[in-house]
């Protein structure tokens, strides 16, 4: 009996938890959880553009970011202004999304993200991988960004 408990077990764990694991990650999204997503990729393009217009539409007035040089910018436009003078421009920017979570009119989004600096010197053409944090607020129907924190974790080629 023990031998059979242990075999079905094993059997279990190698074929039947996976696809367990598998069919709870597919989950329906909520409508918010959706909305997110959307509003992540959608801000993920405007920074790779350098789209202010955009960046103003998803950025709260009150936005404040721990920056990846170790700094705060305390508002919105602090931060497009560094957009403006060509600081925060990538040739190439990822985001993978890895978890989020809602707390009433909160939506907080953790993943990892790689960055390619967009510039003439070499060494600026490097891949840049980070952990990021972007928190979101409702108002009404509304969704802004109301803060971010985004930290390196390594440099590659």
């Amino acid at each position: 009996m023990g031998r059979l408990f242990l075999a079905s077990f094993v059997l279990l764990a190698l074929f039947g938890l996976p696809s367990i694991v598998a069919a709870q990650s597919q989950e329906p999204q909520s409508a918010d959880e959706a909305a997110i997503r959307s509003l992540e990729e959608q801000e993920r393009i405007a920074v790779l553009n350098e789209d202010i217009a955009s960046l103003k539409r998803l950025w709260s007035e009150q936005f404040i970011v721990n920056n990846p040089q170790n700094r705060i910018s305390h508002d919105r436009d602090v931060v497009l202004d560094l957009v403006k003078r060509g600081l925060i421009r990538y040739s190439r920017f990822e985001r993978q999304i890895e978890a989020i979570r809602f707390n009433g009119d909160i939506a907080i989004v953790m993943g990892s993200e790689v960055v390619v600096r967009k510039s003439d010197a070499a060494a600026t053409n490097q891949a840049v991988h980070r952990r990021f944090t972007n928190i979101w607020r409702r108002t009404g129907d509304t969704w802004h960004a109301i803060a971010r924190h985004a930290n390196v974790i390594q440099a590659s080629d």
